[in-house]
């Protein structure tokens, strides 16, 4: 673990480099959308109105073909079950081009799926209410007429409205493909993605620029910072890449930039098919354009869910018990080394996010030039008995669980550094900066593996990415069990 501020192993005289920092978007103009809490509604809209469509349609079903008496709780469990079983097939992924008749299949199948359990359960429940199977083919074929008429109206309110605030979107690629995309996107507004700028290559050959409808030339971005800074000021929440990111030059990076900004990305795929397509997505198309959602090996909503509700209930309970104990930290700082008990420094999180770390002061830096760049304090001599006691033990790390509380960080994940050492080390250790996927942590397993204080960054990288590679629950149970057994092992940093 590094702390507020001895030089780093070779670094020499190592200029620093800002990282990437996001500033508060702003209301875009034209048909741009708002971002935070209006676009994030804006993007939810859809999916809620799926599933009003399939409650309506559920209770429709109901009232046409239930039997007088069915009990409720049968009832209620059907009502959170067709959601859940929607949920799981993909019915509520929003594509380039939702089509009511190819979800037909699925909605029916899933229809004599839920209604013959329901009647098998209310056979042994109540057998006499029981039904036959003429009732259940009658309402999965009701309720699965019901969901598509339902979801057919709520997919014309979503065209209308992607047809009158579009989406802005970056095209990443160059060549006939990228040029045939940007100019199906303007002739189709309906798809509700409208192109802001295009992605090249540093160094690619210069192509003819694309004209947006107005004759605007479409601006073309070349950085990493130049698309940061179009992402932000543009509001983009799209990105068609038309080539793989792995075969794109910096692909990864900007592939890893975009969802760290929460744009959706998509590989669209020219005149002739791919014999693969991206695992994780259902196939979509763009004007005839085979189109494919790209996620990270780390998205797992459901999972990551579930590592954030454990983090909060453990850290809010941690805090609790552990009051006391911070309680005399906090006096024994203050008596030793003066006010000033919580020491605050700017970290770099999840997707190069930054936000504010917390822990007990140590050390009062020189100045802020001196926290941001200094590697650790293990052998200043300004560090006090307090200070050194706290470090070893690791108890100066104890603030930390109000930034896992918040929702700064982890329990469990790559420990978080300074935006001077991230860029520093992302430049020099390959797949640095990829272990930034995950939400970082007060733990991790290069942690209990040994990797602290002054030890190989190219080593923790590499745990870091294997613990990403292999999370799970259990995981990161595991590393806090390690955790617990050496915390008060005097070897902390």
């Amino acid at each position: 673990m590094t702390m507020e501020s001895a030089p780093v192993p070779g670094a020499g005289r190592a200029t620093a480099v800002q990282a990437h920092t996001v500033h508060p978007p702003r209301r875009g103009d034209g048909g741009t959308r708002e971002l935070g809490g209006g676009r994030s509604a804006a993007r939810r809209a859809p999916a809620v109105q799926l599933l009003v469509a399939d409650a309506a349609a559920l209770a429709l079903t109901f009232a046409l073909c239930a039997p007088a008496g069915w009990p409720w709780p049968v009832i209620a469990v059907q009502a959170v079950a067709q959601p859940a079983l929607h949920a799981y097939r993909g019915l509520y992924r929003l594509g380039l081009s939702p089509s009511v008749l190819s979800e037909v299949p699925a909605l029916l199948g899933l229809g004599l799926l839920q209604w013959y359990v329901v009647t098998e359960v209310v056979e042994a429940w109540a057998p006499h209410h029981g039904t036959g199977w003429a009732v259940v083919a009658y309402a999965a074929a009701a309720q699965a007429l019901l969901c598509a008429s339902g979801r057919a109206v709520a997919h014309r309110i979503r065209h209308r409205a992607a047809v009158r605030n579009p989406l802005s979107t970056l095209i990443v690629g160059q060549g006939p493909v990228a040029r045939q995309v940007t100019a199906a996107l303007y002739g189709h507004p309906e798809y509700g993605l409208r192109p802001v700028g295009r992605v090249a290559a540093p160094g690619a050959p210069a192509e003819e620029p694309a004209a947006r409808p107005d004759g605007v030339e479409l601006p073309v971005l070349v950085t990493e910072q130049e698309v940061g800074r179009a992402v932000v000021q543009n509001g983009v929440r799209h990105a068609v890449f038309t080539a793989p990111p792995e075969a794109t030059p910096g692909g990864a990076a900007l592939f890893a930039l975009l969802r760290g900004h929460g744009c959706r990305v998509w590989l669209v795929t020219g005149g002739t098919a791919v014999a693969t397509r991206p695992a994780g997505g259902r196939p979509d198309h763009l004007w005839g354009f085979a189109a494919h959602p790209l996620q990270d090996g780390t998205h797992r909503p459901v999972s990551h869910a579930a590592k954030r509700a454990m983090d909060a209930l453990l850290a809010g309970i941690g805090l609790v018990l552990v009051a006391p104990l911070m309680a005399v930290c906090a006096l024994a700082v203050r008596l030793s080394d003066g006010p000033g008990v919580i020491f605050r420094q700017e970290r770099v999180g999840r997707h190069g996010r930054p936000f504010v770390l917390l822990k007990f002061r140590t050390l009062r830096p020189a100045d802020a030039q001196e926290s941001a760049t200094r590697w650790n304090v293990a052998s200043d001599g300004r560090v006090s008995r307090v200070g050194r006691l706290l470090r070893r033990s690791s108890l100066d790390e104890l603030p930390q669980l109000w930034n896992v509380l918040r929702g700064d960080m982890s329990l469990v994940g790559p420990r978080p550094e300074r935006p001077f050492f991230v860029a520093q080390f992302s430049r020099t250790h390959p797949g640095y900066q990829a272990r930034h996927r995950m939400p970082v942590g007060i733990t991790g397993l290069a942690q209990v593996n040994g990797l602290r204080g002054d030890t190989s960054i190219e080593e923790r990288a590499r745990f870091d990415n294997r613990y990403i590679e292999t999370w799970s629950l259990w995981q990161d149970a595991c590393v806090l069990v390690r955790t617990a057994g050496s915390f008060f092992r005097l070897g902390g940093s």
